[in-house]
């Protein structure tokens, strides 16, 4: 996910980036180190989870600039047109600028109120759907000026949407920007799936896309929207795809079945296997004959041969399934 949102800021013309990390901070540095697609990457650091504005302010030390500048969620897919939505910023003469984005059911999400075309009055929290004073919602991507640091206060948790948002609003200093482009929160498996769904119809819509090195045996057919990266082994009289994206150096036995599946790198697949609406981790090991449906199954998980899963079955980290399960449930 920040492979992508990064890749995407650098087309924009973005080539610096802070990750305030908190959770995974040192994997994350030692993947995308000092710098990433022609982008410097740097590091702050929360010793403790600050909320949402808390890290914001933690990484101000690091921000060489008196301009305004980007903050983005990390657990969300989208494609912002930054330089417009920061040309409107200047407009406005905001402290604040949100990205809104329109869904069909705002429930889930902070809504906002809108006044004088795009100055923000009010969020309203998962509101009904009957009651939300819009469809326009928080999409997680912000544009600030540095004044935006006098509401926020040093080493404590602090909330972007419930503390500094309505201070701004009350000022009139907060505005919204109307985005229309993809966009995804991934928080729930079936908007993760959704998401990996409509991004393969983009980047492989008529034609399957295929790294080096896979190799694809005359009598395996491959079906798109399907992504498969490199150094893939597929074995004979396989059908994978529609919707499937296969990462690097997994191997998929004869006979195999994937749809509508991500499957992560170095994932083995056992001859004969089925495999739909589903997620199968790193170095996950799939049995022979195994039915996989709408389930979720993390890094190095073993399945047994012809073992049935699903649906809405997960298998937690380095688990080993022996039994047939079709009720939901968590395996820990």
């Amino acid at each position: 996910m920040l492979e992508w949102t990064i890749e995407n800021l650098a087309r924009e013309g973005v080539d610096d980036v802070i990750l305030a990390v908190n959770y995974l901070g040192n994997m994350l540095r030692k993947h995308f180190k000092a710098r990433f697609k022609g982008v410097r990457i740097r590091y702050s650091i929360d010793p403790t989870p600050l909320g949402t504005g808390g890290p914001v302010k933690q990484a101000q030390r690091l921000l060489e600039t008196e301009e305004a500048f980007l903050v983005m969620n990390g657990d969300i897919i989208s494609e912002p047109p930054i330089r417009s939505m920061l040309q409107a910023h200047r407009e406005t003469g905001a402290v604040a600028t949100i990205a809104l984005h329109k869904v069909e059911n705002p429930s889930r999400f902070g809504v906002a109120k809108i006044a004088d075309r795009t100055r923000i009055e009010a969020f309203i929290e998962k509101p009904k759907k009957s009651r939300a004073p819009s469809s326009w919602i928080n999409a997680g991507i912000y544009i600030m000026g540095p004044e935006v640091f006098d509401y926020m206060d040093a080493g404590r948790k602090v909330s972007t949407e419930r503390e500094v948002f309505p201070l701004l609003a009350k000022k009139e200093k907060l505005y919204g920007f109307k985005y229309y482009g993809p966009w995804f929160d991934i928080g729930k498996f079936e908007d993760y799936m959704k998401a990996n769904r409509e991004l393969l119809a983009k980047i492989s819509k008529r034609e399957p896309l295929v790294g080096s090195g896979v190799k694809v045996p005359r009598t395996t057919r491959l079906i798109p929207p399907i992504a498969i990266n490199g150094k893939v082994e597929i074995g004979d009289n396989c059908l994978i795809g529609p919707y499937a994206a296969i990462d690097d150096r997994v191997e998929i036995g004869r006979g195999s079945r994937i749809a509508q599946s991500i499957i992560f790198r170095e994932a083995k697949i056992r001859e004969r296997s089925s495999i739909k609406d589903s997620i199968v981790g790193e170095h996950a090991v799939i049995g022979a004959k195994a039915r996989i449906r709408r389930v979720i199954l993390s890094d190095y998980v073993i399945v047994r041969d012809e073992v049935k899963l699903g649906p809405n079955v997960v298998v937690c980290p380095h688990k080993e399934v022996d039994r047939s399960v079709i009720k939901p449930m968590n395996i820990k």
